[in-house]
């Protein structure tokens, strides 16, 4: 019977590789090695174990029913592995990992984190934009970014903000709306993905959403945004997605009222855990940066101006 100190690490991780990714040359480039080295460690791995773990057919390498049966474990060991080497790199006073929706990295993040870089130049920032939750209690992430409604069971959350809506569109549009029932004259840009509805705006001024137009509909509220700065229609945006648009001209916002939504942007953090004064820095200008740039004082929770000075 075949032990794991018989079969060598590098060999299952080629093996996991091909399978998972369906090719030679993808695996190759992942392990950072050439297309022949990995080709030699399956032929390896297989002559140690004693069974055949790819067929052969046209140059391409079919996994057999013992890789099947192996691949899911062969995954979930190497994942391991990996997490077990990050987390030595976790409680660093001088490095962080982020994990944040790539739509709030895009269209706020990005714009914002040279002021942390300027603040604090000993710390090294690595952001990973990713709609998958990652778990600061298992994984190399120390702090995450997310939307949502809270509480979070078995982590740190911390409320930064509430999320508060208001409709944007190109300075050529806006000239066309004086009153808010006027939206409903305009093609209306839409994120069917979209935590909330118009009814939170429209709600403010008796209005119904029925009196709403048809418009281009985009997968991606960071799409939404730049179809709006085209003068495509109307867009009901998030402050920290359209700060930047505002801020520059890009788009108007026709209307003060910033009605919330009852979502939140929460920071959180692992909860056994260490606290670094990485974390900490990052954490207290984040809650700081995200007032300044909408416009809100710290701890307010009041609708800003209609429009901003420069960011």
């Amino acid at each position: 019977m075949k032990t794991l100190n018989q079969v060598h690490l590098s060999g299952l991780r080629a093996v996991e590789a091909v399978g998972r990714l369906g090719s030679v040359k993808a695996a190759a480039d992942m392990l950072g090695v050439t297309v022949g080295a990995v080709s030699q460690q399956i032929q390896k791995t297989e002559a140690k174990l004693g069974v055949q773990l790819f067929e052969r057919k046209n140059r391409l390498l079919v996994p057999t029913p013992y890789l099947q049966a192996m691949q899911p474990h062969l995954t979930s060991g190497i994942s391991s592995f990996s997490t077990a080497v990050a987390i030595t790199q976790r409680g660093r006073e001088d490095a962080l990992t982020i994990s944040v929706a790539p739509v709030f990295a895009g269209k706020w993040l990005v714009w914002h984190l040279k002021h942390f870089n300027k603040l604090q130049p000993g710390i090294r920032v690595r952001v990973e934009a990713t709609v998958d939750l990652a778990d600061p209690n298992t994984s190399d992430v120390d702090l995450c970014i997310r939307v949502g409604h809270g509480p979070y069971p078995d982590v740190n959350a911390e409320k930064l903000l509430n999320q508060r809506v208001f409709p944007v569109c190109s300075p050529a549009l806006a000239e066309q709306i004086k009153r808010p029932e006027d939206i409903g004259k305009l093609p209306i840009i839409r994120d069917p993905g979209q935590m909330f509805t118009w009814k939170t705006w429209l709600d403010l001024f008796d209005l119904d959403e029925s009196i709403l137009q048809d418009g281009p509909s985009f997968s991606d509220g960071s799409l939404c945004m730049d179809a709006a700065i085209a003068g495509q229609g109307v867009f009901l945006a998030w402050e920290t997605l359209a700060v930047y648009a505002v801020n520059s001209g890009q788009v108007i916002a026709p209307f003060p009222e910033r009605p919330a939504t009852g979502l939140g942007y929460w920071l959180i953090s692992g909860k056994n855990v260490p606290r670094t004064r990485a974390k900490d820095a990052f954490g207290s200008w984040l809650t700081s940066e995200l007032q300044r740039s909408i416009g809100r004082p710290k701890g307010s929770d009041v609708a800003p101006a209609q429009r901003q000075g420069p960011d």
